[in-house]
């Protein structure tokens, strides 16, 4: 901004403040009622974008727990050992900091919900962040009987699930609260049909990825892309069917993204994101093969599913945009009319 632009504008806030204290030169009241009202559409929008951060925070928190056995570190819910404060060791300091992560991710949810309510020209986000805020709550129950169940595998299985469509639910709170208005609607088809597949097949990429994990598959195969080490036959078949749905999945964002291109002429945002996407797609790739000849360091593992989370919520970015946008042309495979 141009320092004179900035001096026009402090001088302006000075003299609003005089007017005020004098009682002269008021704003009109409608002005200042729209004025309130871009001020609220702007909270909803950082609240909104706040819940994302810190939506993303917790999966990768919740796998660094994961990934280091520090689940059970706090055997008890929802205080470690009865206590607020830190202790034990690391592994009750990891799970303490994830359960007090998740505790402020519900409050920014709940905030997000509260506010878009009461803003006009942000109530298309109320709902999304509505359900959102029911996710979360669900989660925090799952993440509860996990506690309980002592980590089994499916109730860890299902907590991380939970927890990416929990994330992928901000980000479509995100986008409803920037495009505005009293309603948000979304069209499939205006989307396209291989927006939808690619959406579908990652989020059974990061299931199955969690499965090899949690059923003990994840070091039985120290080379990539093949198996080519004996190992218990039905750990090596989990371990290449996930690669599979690896190699599925990547195709299928790759069609979504080139049947998209040409309807997103003069969109610059979304081809530079569908760009980032396919270059995250590769780095995914990259750390999951580094992940598999290193038999799954920790370090690897948490690198993998930090990655895989963020190309899951870019894409969901890049999905609802689309599908929520009045672009021009028809999806992608569309059926012609007549």
């Amino acid at each position: 901004m141009a320092p004179a632009h900035v001096a026009v504008e402090a001088s302006g806030a000075v003299a609003s403040t005089l007017s005020r204290g004098t009682g002269t030169d008021r704003a009109p009241a409608g002005s200042r009622r729209r004025d309130g009202r871009r001020a609220h559409g702007r909270s909803v929008v950082v609240l909104a974008a706040v819940s994302v951060v810190l939506a993303y925070a917790l999966v990768v928190l919740g796998s660094t727990v994961r990934v280091t056995e520090s689940g059970m570190g706090c055997p008890s819910w929802p205080l470690c050992y009865g206590h607020l404060g830190l202790v034990g060791n690391i592994h009750a300091w990891l799970e303490e900091f994830h359960r007090y992560l998740a505790s402020l991710v519900t409050v920014a949810v709940l905030a997000t919900t509260w506010v878009a309510r009461r803003t006009p020209t942000r109530r298309a986000a109320y709902v999304p962040a509505l359900i959102t805020l029911g996710l979360v709550l669900f989660q925090a129950g799952l993440g509860a009987l996990t506690v309980f169940a002592k980590n089994a595998p499916w109730t860890v299985a299902v907590h991380l699930v939970t927890g990416l469509v929990f994330l992928g639910a901000t980000v479509v709170t995100l986008i409803a609260a920037a495009i505005g208005g009293e309603r948000f609607s979304v069209s499939a088809a205006r989307a396209g049909r291989w927006a939808w597949v690619a959406l579908g097949a990652t989020l059974l990429i990061l299931v199955s990825g969690s499965v090899v994990v949690d059923g003990g598959a994840a070091r039985v195969c120290p080379s990539w892309p093949l198996c080519t080490h004996p190992g218990p036959m039905h750990l090596v078949i989990l371990q290449l069917a996930h690669r599979t749905m690896v190699g599925l999945a990547s195709a299928a964002m790759v069609v979504f993204v080139v049947t998209s291109w040409h309807r997103t002429a003069g969109r610059t945002w979304w081809r530079r994101g569908a760009v980032t996407l396919l270059v995250l797609l590769g780095v995914v790739a990259s750390v999951g093969a580094g992940s598999a000849l290193t038999r799954a360091q920790t370090a690897w593992q948490d690198l993998h599913l930090a990655f895989a989370s963020l190309l899951w919520a870019l894409l969901v970015t890049l999905v609802f945009a689309l599908a929520a946008s009045r672009l021009a042309g028809p999806a992608p495979d569309a059926e012609p009319a007549g």
